[in-house]
């Protein structure tokens, strides 16, 4: 999502933040390129201010100044990647849009260098990455409400569907595989796990309660 979505595949992506720009611009894209390579290369505890001033080829001082550390610096490219016009897939069915949204995010999870488990590390041991990432998340999972929406409108689903518990349920699977428990790629997985989701979703499953009736006398 990506659903980096949460959807996380732009965030390894660093040429689809490139914009045209001036000095300032060209020098956040420079660094924040810079942080993405030096993270996949050597991790959160081998990331430095100093390497990622050197790979991009800018002073420290310049670095310090704007973004601080790297927990700034990570922050700022979970940040950049929510400024973008990414969209969820829409292939005409639910699970159809489950499947190709958990294909982008199991693609970003099994990238070498893995920069975005790199990234999900690092908000472990940055509070600023962290909320960062939430963000990001927050934003990627927003966008993916329209999927169930269509859904609802195509009556697949019970119209008062809960999209975010439904679009947990289908993603959480990989997450839980790949970054947790570090399973191998599994290329059934995202399909597997968006049929799973989409099955117990059209059986009223994650369908919201009407709201009691008020009572008139």
């Amino acid at each position: 999502m990506t659903p980096e979505a949460p959807g996380p595949e732009d965030t390894r992506r660093p040429s689809a933040r490139r914009r045209p720009g001036g000095r300032t611009a060209r020098i956040r894209t420079q660094v924040l390129d810079a942080a993405l390579a030096e993270l996949g290369e050597h991790g959160f505890d081998g990331l430095t201010v100093e390497a990622v001033a050197a790979r991009a080829g800018v002073h420290r001082t310049t670095v310090y100044r704007r973004w601080r550390d790297v927990g700034g610096l990570l922050a700022d490219v979970l940040d950049a990647a929510s400024d973008d016009d990414w969209q969820p897939p829409d292939t005409g069915s639910l699970e159809g849009d489950l499947t190709a949204l958990n294909q982008e995010i199991h693609t970003a999870l099994t990238a070498q260098p893995p920069i975005v488990a790199a990234l999900i590390a690092a908000s472990f041991r940055s509070e600023e990455a962290a909320q960062a990432q939430q963000r990001l998340w927050e934003d990627r999972y927003t966008r993916c409400e329209v999927t169930v929406d269509r859904a609802v409108r195509r009556g697949e689903l019970p119209p008062r569907t809960d999209a975010r518990r439904l679009l947990l349920a289908a993603t959480a699977p990989l997450y839980h595989q790949l970054v947790l428990l570090r399973t191998p790629p599994d290329p059934h997985l995202p399909g597997q796990a968006a049929r799973t989701a989409a099955l117990a979703a059209s059986a009223g499953a994650f369908a919201v309660a009407e709201p009691p009736a008020a009572d008139d006398t």
